[in-house]
């Protein structure tokens, strides 16, 4: 199966005509369900959103600050505001972002919904949790749907995301990332720690034959 993935990633984000990706598509995980419109990360063709579902569901959210960097279609965010997070959603795709605006009404949520490219819009803000669920491949993205999938052939992304992140590391949130073996997390790690954070694995699963793993991001 994740070979299978590897496969039809490249193509199906090149040919806009993809017969499955150019519908919209319903994406349900327990009693929410969520509209993924063309164009934005679909959570039903690789594990990693309903693993960070999964794992964020019994954290104690209640009253908490929420950030989803990267949100997607926004269901990991929905999930945190019904259980009583403020939550705050970000991506650079407009598309996600007026979709999930309109997804937060049936499922009876109010979040933030933001427009940026990491944390270029967020400055000065703190959040008690922090959920990044990003793009790994290294290749570079052609448009906005790729960047869902490509962090840059020098893995720019990564290198974007840890120069900024300890600005919003404090002694008492927390900060998850979920990444795949599927991945090079030797070099995603060595950019971690070249601005001094350490990366630590409080969560794994094997789906598919592929490991999964869902990382604390600290302090050095």
């Amino acid at each position: 199966m994740r070979k299978l993935i590897q496969r039809i990633i490249s193509p199906f984000l090149q040919k806009a005509s993809s017969i499955y990706l150019s519908k919209p598509r319903n994406y349900r995980y327990k009693n929410i369900r969520v509209r993924v419109e063309p164009g934005v990360f679909p959570p039903f063709i690789t594990i990693s959103t309903k693993l960070l579902l999964e794992f964020i569901e019994p954290l104690p959210l209640q009253n908490k600050t929420f950030l989803e960097l990267g949100c997607g279609c926004g269901i990991i965010s929905i999930l945190a505001a019904q259980k009583g997070a403020q939550v705050t959603a970000s991506d650079i795709n407009k598309t996600a972002l007026e979709a999930l605006q309109k997804n937060a009404i049936p499922n009876q949520v109010t979040l933030s919904v933001i427009y940026s490219d990491l944390f270029q819009e967020l400055s000065d803000r703190q959040f008690d949790y922090i959920v990044i669920n990003p793009p790994y491949y290294p290749k570079t993205p052609q448009n906005t749907a790729e960047s869902a999938w490509f962090c840059g052939k020098n893995f720019e992304y990564f290198e974007k995301l840890f120069a900024q992140l300890p600005k919003y590391r404090t002694e008492t949130n927390k900060i998850y990332m979920i990444l795949s073996e599927d991945c090079d997390c030797d070099t995603i790690q060595s950019i971690a720690t070249r601005n001094a954070l350490r990366m630590q694995v409080v969560r794994t699963a094997k789906v598919f034959q592929e490991q999964n793993y869902i990382f604390e991001i600290g302090s050095q």
